[in-house]
């Protein structure tokens, strides 16, 4: 079958020509098939439009301090394939990898010969391959699982959590969600279960009136940012932002965490009230101080991260108007008198007209590329939605870096964004031997 990770790597990524294929008929399917593996799982699932990952993380740190064998399903990845199947932040070894493969592939076989369903798509096995592992090979105290897209018809919408959380909920992927926040709205409601608690921090009214009347109509206890918890922000440093959090069961007071921008305290907010409901109701354990740690503690690869180093370089995922708003609003926050200059790359998919302004208002200059992706979108289309970006003709981004780290000034600031996807590469080649070099030195020796 699959001898090394680079033939599963291959057969896996050749699923993507499937595309995106909604529902979940084929997941129950090859579930049943193996006698549910995700019934075994105890679960928080997490989905939203923004903010999912960081809640994940901020729920993994948490739990780990307190002392759990905590899983974590997430995606994309930014440094490896196997980090998106975590446990305590390792990510799945190869051998587990392909042991969980063996069982998944005869089912991806099955289900496209003896069923009308089709072959499952690249995410939807990489969802079983998480189900099989954590459900077993390697049972987990709680297992955290991310959505991939929308929630009613994704493919971790399989699982029965013990609580789910919905971040916020803007304009994102409306091709396949809808082209209204309340049709947006609907489809991540729709990871709300019959009688399972659901936390949320949207704050859109036509989002809340919907996760509403989804939350009564499935009897289903609701805990809303602003009435069931609160967040007041108490400042913020070089070193990350403080704030008190209160609902009825836990006040935290003077609390702190390393990720940088409001938008962070609410995604922070928004794991304390999970992790208080799923004490007060099923007692799985977290004590204040075991709490406070975890927060602390907590970081995320991509999000507003700075990597250490001469040049003072910052990478962003930010990939839809939600999450360039935000991060606006960030580096005014964090850098109201450096210069920033940007290296931006975004998908064609994405709404990078509408996002081009926003970002380049925040900052010194842009500089717009591009990089190897299918769905990648050339430099000169971004162009065309920009006010006064200059586009690097040079095929190779890493060249635009470099001419950037040479312009830049000791006090400035390098921001990378505009896609996961972008950052996930960036990331890769400053952590190796040349990458490391311009952080160091501030430009490349040749």
């Amino acid at each position: 079958m699959f001898s090394t990770t680079e033939q599963l790597f291959e057969w896996l990524h050749g699923l993507s020509v499937v595309g995106i294929k909604p529902g979940t008929e084929r997941m129950e399917w090859m579930l049943e098939k193996i006698d549910h593996p995700e019934r075994r799982i105890r679960s928080v699932h997490v989905g939203g439009t923004n903010g999912k990952g960081s809640t994940v993380c901020y729920l993994r740190y948490i739990y780990q301090a307190a002392g759990l064998k905590v899983g974590t399903f997430t995606s994309p990845y930014i440094t490896s394939f196997n980090e998106r199947i975590m446990v305590n932040g390792v990510p799945i070894d190869d051998g587990d990898l392909l042991t969980a493969a063996e069982k998944v592939y005869p089912l991806t076989q099955a289900i496209a010969t003896e069923t009308d369903l089709g072959r499952p798509s690249e995410f939807e096995v990489l969802t079983m391959l998480s189900l099989v592992y954590f459900g077993r090979m390697n049972p987990c105290d709680l297992v955290i699982f991310e959505v991939g897209l929308g929630g009613r018809l994704d493919a971790t919408n399989v699982i029965w959590p013990l609580v789910s959380v919905i971040t916020n909920v803007a304009m994102d992927h409306m091709k396949f969600l809808g082209h209204t926040i309340a049709d947006i709205a609907r489809e991540k409601a729709g990871i709300i279960k019959n009688g399972v608690g659901i936390v949320t921090t949207a704050e859109h009214p036509d989002a809340l009136a919907v996760i509403r009347h989804a939350a009564k109509a499935r009897r289903s206890r609701l805990y809303v940012l602003g009435e069931a918890f609160k967040i007041t922000p108490r400042g913020h440093d070089e070193s990350g932002e403080s704030f008190n959090f209160d609902t009825l069961y836990f006040h935290g007071k003077d609390l702190f965490v390393q990720m940088k921008g409001q938008h962070q305290l609410k995604n922070a907010a928004a794991a304390l009230m999970a992790v208080t409901y799923l004490k007060t109701y099923f007692g799985v354990p977290a004590e204040p101080e075991e709490i406070r740690a975890g927060l602390k503690q907590a970081v995320w690869p991509g999000r507003f991260e700075q990597l250490p180093g001469k040049l003072s370089i910052v990478l962003d995922g930010a990939h839809n108007i939600a999450g360039t708003t935000a991060l606006a609003e960030t580096i005014g926050r964090y850098y109201p008198s450096r210069r920033v200059h940007l290296l931006y790359a975004a998908l064609k998919d994405k709404e990078y007209k509408k996002m081009i302004p926003i970002i380049e208002r925040a900052v010194f200059d842009i500089t717009l590329t591009t990089f190897d992706f299918p769905r990648a979108a050339d430099s000169h289309i971004l162009y065309e939605a920009s006010h006064h970006a200059r586009r690097f003709e040079d095929a190779d981004w890493r060249h635009a870096l470099e001419e950037l780290a040479d312009r830049a000034g000791a006090d400035d600031v390098l921001l990378v964004c505009g896609s996961l996807y972008f950052i996930a590469v960036v990331r890769r080649f400053l952590l190796q031997a040349n990458g490391r070099e311009l952080l160091r030195h501030g430009r490349v020796f040749r």
